[in-house]
């Protein structure tokens, strides 16, 4: 368990407003409204923020490399798509952005559907779209550390290809760290031999702990000649004052979902990906597992990250992702509505029960067969 977890929140640079139950506003996606969030986060203790990718939406990119100069210590872990880039385009953009913000990106690869006419690509099966996946991070992780780079692979090539400037190096980092979703077959392999972190949905620790123990098999049985993968969770955390009143507002918010008051929660659909599923599938075990993990909004929203939510106080909330952290996990990307006073609330109550000095759990305490899979 890593003494050293790091959290991040979720900007939501979307076209529409109202997204996951922001309040309606027409400045939603300006500069100054994002600006606002990324820096309330650098005072409010997060490390950074996941911007999503999708057509249709800002351009990721362009709004990530607009907030790091907004900022000082932010850190934007920008979600890209292999087709929507190519690996030397992206591999200079980054590295630029990287150097210019002396080592603050870290990158989200995306595999999953999306509207890939409207920009030229196309892909063909599941098989296809994770080599290529495969091949754009083997590439792109090239293009930032070798010089004069040669190659020709079945989707991607370059010839005497070398990026400049350079990402910054600090220590074990090497350039901008890779992180990678998917539940599927294929995914996994893919995160297993080239990812940095691999990211869950917000899954009952037994799925957690089962998946943790299959990449880490995975790694070892395809030879993995990287560093240890390190894993990460993605979800919604409910907090308010007490335990009582967490739930009382979930509780209303579903209500409110119900009868499509609670704004745009439609942004994953059914059947578009393995984990997407997974999350789905856990409504036939109960409205909550574990101790607060509160299935019943994937009944109503449309998915993600807004499937599942951790619910109740503050110490409710810290105590499930510190059983989350015991199992393996060392990277939070977690968000709720409206998103800049939550930033704010949990940021304040939240987060300081989660930094080092209060991280004391002992992992046995989850329960011995959680424990063994790790």
């Amino acid at each position: 368990m890593s003494q050293n977890p790091e959290f991040l929140w979720y900007i939501p640079n979307q076209a529409d407003a109202g997204h996951r139950g922001e309040p309606v506003d027409a400045d939603h996606n300006s500069l100054e409204t994002l600006t606002e969030q990324a820096r309330a986060l650098e005072d409010h203790g997060w490390d950074g923020a996941l911007i999503g990718t999708g057509w249709g939406r800002p351009d990721t990119f362009t709004l990530a490399t607009a907030l790091t100069a907004q900022t000082r210590t932010f850190e934007p872990l920008i979600a890209i798509r292999p087709g929507y880039w190519r690996p030397a385009n992206f591999a200079a953009a980054a590295a630029t952005l990287d150097h210019l913000s002396k080592g603050r990106v870290r990158i989200n690869i995306v595999s999953g559907q999306d509207n890939l006419a409207a920009y030229g690509d196309s892909e063909g099966d599941q098989a296809q779209r994770y080599g290529r996946t495969k091949e754009f991070m083997r590439l792109v992780r090239r293009l930032w550390t070798e010089d004069k780079v040669n190659f020709a692979g079945e989707h991607f090539s370059v010839a005497d290809s070398t990026v400049s400037p350079r990402p910054v190096v600090r220590g074990e980092r090497l350039h901008p760290r890779l992180y990678f979703g998917g539940a599927s077959e294929a995914a996994e392999k893919v995160a297993a031999t080239e990812a940095d972190v691999q990211l869950f949905w917000g899954e009952p620790l037994d799925g957690v702990a089962e998946r943790i123990y299959r990449l880490k098999r995975l790694g070892h049985v395809l030879d993995r000649d990287l560093p240890p993968l390190q894993f990460g969770l993605r979800i919604t955390t409910f907090v308010r004052d007490t335990t009582e009143q967490a739930w009382a507002d979930a509780e209303a918010k579903l209500a409110q979902m119900a009868r499509g008051q609670a704004g745009n929660w439609h942004d994953h659909r059914r059947g578009h990906a393995v984990g997407q599923q997974r999350l789905f599938d856990l409504q036939a075990r109960g409205d909550v597992l574990d101790d607060n993990l509160y299935t019943a909004p994937g009944r109503f929203g449309g998915g993600g990250a807004g499937t599942t939510w951790l619910v109740g106080s503050a110490e409710d909330v810290a105590k499930s992702l510190r059983k989350y952290q015991a199992l393996g996990i060392d990277h939070f990307v977690l968000s709720d509505t409206p998103y800049l006073a939550e930033i704010r609330r949990q940021g304040d109550t939240l987060l300081p029960l989660l930094r080092p000095d209060s991280l004391r759990i002992d992992p046995s305490a989850i329960s011995p067969a959680l424990t063994a899979a790790q």
